[in-house]
Formats: C-alpha cells, structure tokens, sequence
C-alpha cells in the first residue's frame, strides 16, 4: 500500500527540517545527565510543558507554591502530564481510546461530565479521526516529525471537542513523538516554543488547516523548528542538573 504521508517529505526543505529536528532530540539524549538521570530531566521537561500548553489555552502558567492549583485548564494539562507513561501503549495500540482519556483529563474542570471523551458531530469529524488513528497505528512509516507535526495539525485544527483542543493537540503531539521513538524518553519541550511564538503558531496551524501544499509544508517547517527549540529547552535543563 501506499503511505498516505510520504509525500510530505518532497515538500520544499522538509527532508532537511526533519533530519535537523532529529538529531537535535538525538543529542539531547546523548547528553551525560540524561545517560542516567534521565526521569527528573523529563519529569521537569513534562510540567514545563503543561504550563506552557496551558498559557496557550489561555490558562496560567504558574503552579502556586502549595501545590494547589486552581487553574482548571492548567490542572487539566497537568493531568495529562503525570498520565503519559499509562497512556502511551493504548495510544499505540487504540489510538482513539487514548484520545478520549486525554480530553477527560484535559477538560475535567471545563465541562460537563457527559461532553467529556466525546467527540462533536459535523465537520467529518468522525472520518477523520479514524484515518488518524490508522496512521497513528502503524499506517505510515514517515519519521517521527512528520507523524508528530500532522497529529498536532489536525487535532489542533479540526477541534474535535467542545474544548481543551489545544492541550489535547499537544498531548497528544508528545506522545506521537515518545511514541514513534523521536523522543522515547520526552525530553523536548517544543511547547515553550509555541507559547513563545504563539503568532507564528496559530498563523501556521491555519495555513495547515487549508491544505495547501505550500502552508502544510510551513507547518511541517514549523514544527521541526520548536522541536530543535525544545532540544535546546531539554540542553538547559539537563545543563542545570548536571551543575545543580
């Protein structure tokens, strides 16, 4: 059969893009404190990007001192971040599965109880996420930047759910790239990336939303761009606790 994403790698400079995205999260993990000290390197890398998947929704950013926070979209990206370990096999195994349970994590304290998991009507909603989810499931064998960057585009895009689109968006984005062994052990931090260029985001994920060949290869670039960001985020934190 063919692979309904490889023609994405012909598009202008995203060969390029890819393999400069990849050997950037390749080298982070190369790094002397991710050798072994890898889990608190990722668990700092886990919560700096719920906060800023959060401040993209429109959420806080700051966990209070006490641990408490009353930040509903914040607490809902936080959820999601202490559940990627569980997550991760069904996400590889029953993708749409996966998907609900991020939306009931990201939306507990945004909507009722039985608009939680439930995918909107319209739009072919339906049909898209199940040829997501054949992709997600072994249908493609483009690297993981690509499988990475359509996840994030089209959930951030077709807004399947009545909210938390885009923290799930970008959950599910981190996943994909622990998932097809970009990052196995979700180090990048691309979201504080987005956060810092929200403008540029949001103007690309809307180019990726028409389908032109042109803007889906923009967001593509634009994808490698914040996962080479995030190397560098997952450089500094690693640097920190090396020194600290």
């Amino acid at each position: 059969m063919t692979d309904p994403l490889a023609p994405l790698l012909a598009l202008p400079g995203v060969d390029d893009a890819v393999r400069a995205a990849r050997d950037a999260v390749d080298a982070v993990h190369r790094h002397p404190t991710n050798r072994r000290g890898w889990p608190a390197t990722a668990a700092e890398a886990v919560v700096r990007a719920a906060r800023a998947s959060a401040a993209l929704d429109g959420g806080g950013p700051t966990i209070p001192d006490t641990g408490e926070v009353d930040d509903p979209v914040l607490a809902g990206a936080l959820r999601i971040a202490d559940s990627i370990g569980p997550l991760l096999p069904v996400w590889q195994r029953a993708p749409l599965q996966a998907l609900a349970r991020l939306h009931v994590l990201a939306a507990a304290d945004l909507t009722e109880d039985d608009a939680l998991g439930r995918p909107r009507t319209g739009r072919g909603v339906s049909a898209r996420l199940d040829l997501l989810a054949t992709l997600v499931a072994g249908g493609t064998a483009v690297p993981g930047p690509i499988l990475t960057a359509v996840v994030h585009g089209e959930l951030l895009t077709l807004a399947p759910f009545p909210v938390a689109n885009g923290v799930v968006a970008r959950a599910a984005a981190r996943i994909t790239a622990i998932a097809t062994g970009l990052d196995p052990k979700g180090l990048a931090v691309p979201e504080v990336f987005l956060y810092r260029h929200r403008d540029r985001y949001a103007a690309a994920a809307a180019g990726f939303d028409t389908g032109d060949r042109d803007a889906v290869a923009a967001w593509l670039l634009f994808i490698c761009e914040a996962l080479e960001a995030g190397s560098r985020e997952a450089t500094a934190i690693a640097d920190a606790a090396l020194t600290g």
